[in-house]
């Protein structure tokens, strides 16, 4: 029988010439968006363009092709809002702290009070204040929370440094750490890290497009 789902690219790891070698997440939404074919679509913000992509190529085979059904919800979420980069890196750092290695758990808890500090500036909010998403996090790593504590304030960050480099490194050493973690289902942590992500992304940013693009339910 032949309907839409005969011509959908499979997801796979990697970057892919066309559509019939496959897709990446990122390059199934250019698809869906009527975009150029690319992982790089101007239908997504950045980061959680690049989140989209790491948590593509480092869930299993046998679970990557579940991750289609989310493509959609990612299109439109564009911004150039750095609320939206501090969000994703906080949820990205205060996801993997809990369960990353203890060699990665400094460099996390370091990047959750970067966010932190770059939320309350943007917003204009006293610095040192923690979200309950992030108090719950520091306080399962409590000897490391004081020690990037220790280290956070010697150091300040600048709008476009957080962009361009503290942000993308904490979700990418984020992933690294979940997917490296002894927990008995990595996929399944990933899957729902950028879910939350997602969901984050849409109450930040404004979406007027009342016709979202839809994925065939498969049969």
């Amino acid at each position: 029988m032949d309907n839409h789902l005969d011509h959908m690219p499979v997801l796979s790891r990697g970057r892919h010439r066309n559509p019939k070698r496959g897709a990446c997440f990122m390059e199934l939404a250019s698809y869906l968006a009527g975009e150029r074919w690319s992982d790089h679509p101007a239908c997504t913000h950045p980061l959680l363009a690049a989140l989209a992509r790491l948590v593509n190529d480092n869930t299993g085979d046998e679970n990557r092709n579940g991750l289609a059904v989310l493509v959609p919800s990612i299109i439109g979420l564009s911004s150039d809002d750095l609320r939206v980069d501090a969000t994703i890196a906080l949820r990205c750092a205060t996801t993997a702290l809990p369960v990353a290695a203890a060699e990665r758990q400094l460099a996390l808890a370091v990047s959750v009070l970067a966010a932190e500090e770059m939320l309350a500036r943007l917003d204009g909010r006293p610095a040192g204040q923690l979200s309950s998403m992030s108090r719950r996090a520091m306080e399962q790593v409590p000897q490391t929370a004081r020690e990037a504590r220790r280290f956070s304030r010697a150091a300040r960050i600048t709008d476009k440094g957080f962009r361009r480099y503290a942000a993308p490194n904490a979700v990418q050493l984020s992933v690294v750490g979940i997917v490296q973690a002894c927990i008995p289902d990595p996929d399944q942590v990933l899957r729902s890290l950028l879910e939350s992500a997602i969901a984050d992304c849409r109450h930040l940013i404004p979406t007027p497009d009342p016709h979202p693009h839809t994925l065939p339910t498969p049969v």
